[in-house]
């Protein structure tokens, strides 16, 4: 792939490395890593994304979100009509590499399930769900990447997305919970003995500590499918590899975090300092770890 230069799409490329370096607080310290050509496209796929996403956590009646998701999902059946800068970059991102598209179809329908508040009732439906929302967006990042052939590698692109948003789900409880969504299973909160509500200040009720026990259980849980996940680095070149273990890295440190005290994400959104991304990144194309 040839860093794109022609007018519209080097400026539809342009609009979606903007929408990036803004929106994506965590991912674009591993973006930013990428060959030139690489980072516009992954951008592009980033700010559809992030498209889908905005739709279902927007203001809009559910009924409009709805009709949101499924107005996008039109224009990607149609992207070489399309004239919107975001969809632009994403038809030639997919003329150039192997783009999954259908991986956006999984992504609606993961926002879906958003809108419509569907509850978990084992943590394999909350796998499914994970699946949608974010093992989509794993598999679209390795067809941007650079990688050596292997049956595998979709697979554990995918369990590295869930693995994501397994710590996105433990970091966001009481912000989730006040929009009234649950992302925890029924099963866990049974096991645990936990009735998820907020205080009167807001802030998650935990008087007797299970709600901790419970995240250190899915903390320890979600480092297997790190584990799992992270067997696609040995398959990426430099630069790519660099990307996964940078993104994976600030996440990994933030379930840190959380595992080690737990009460941090009752009251607030907690994150890493620019400082600390910075640093993961900076590991990350060295070679090592987050």
């Amino acid at each position: 792939m040839t860093n794109p230069t022609t007018g519209t799409v080097a400026e539809a490329y342009r609009a979606c490395e903007s929408i990036t370096k803004t929106e994506a607080r965590n991912f674009y310290y591993g973006i930013r890593l990428l060959r030139p050509d690489r980072r516009s496209a992954l951008s592009a796929l980033y700010a559809l994304a992030r498209r889908i996403d905005d739709i279902g956590d927007g203001d809009l009646p559910n009924a409009d979100k709805l009709t949101g998701l499924e107005e996008v999902r039109a224009s990607l059946a149609a992207l070489d009509h399309a004239t919107d800068p975001v969809l632009v970059a994403v038809a030639d991102a997919a003329r150039r590499l192997p783009v999954p598209l259908a991986a956006f179809d999984e992504l609606i329908d993961g926002v879906r399930m958003d809108v419509t508040g569907r509850r978990y009732d084992s943590f394999e439906e909350l796998v499914e769900y994970c699946r949608c929302v974010a093992g989509s967006v794993g598999r679209l990042c390795l067809a941007v990447f650079d990688s050596r052939p292997d049956r595998r590698d979709a697979e554990y692109a995918d369990q590295l997305g869930i693995a994501l948003q397994q710590t996105n789900i433990l970091r966001d409880i009481r912000e989730d919970l006040g929009n009234g969504r649950v992302y925890l299973p029924a099963e866990d909160l049974d096991r645990f003995g936990v009735s998820l509500k907020l205080d009167e200040r807001g802030h998650l009720h935990d008087p007797d500590g299970n709600l901790a026990a419970l995240i250190r259980d899915a903390a320890a849980r979600n480092r297997r499918w790190y584990a799992d996940g992270l067997r696609l680095v040995p398959l990426l070149d430099g630069r790519s590899a660099a990307c996964a273990t940078a993104m994976s890295g600030i996440y990994r440190r933030l379930l840190e975090h959380i595992a080690a005290d737990p009460p941090r994400v009752y009251d607030r959104r907690l994150s890493l300092s620019g400082w600390e991304k910075a640093g993961v990144a900076a590991r990350a194309l060295t070679g090592r770890a987050g």
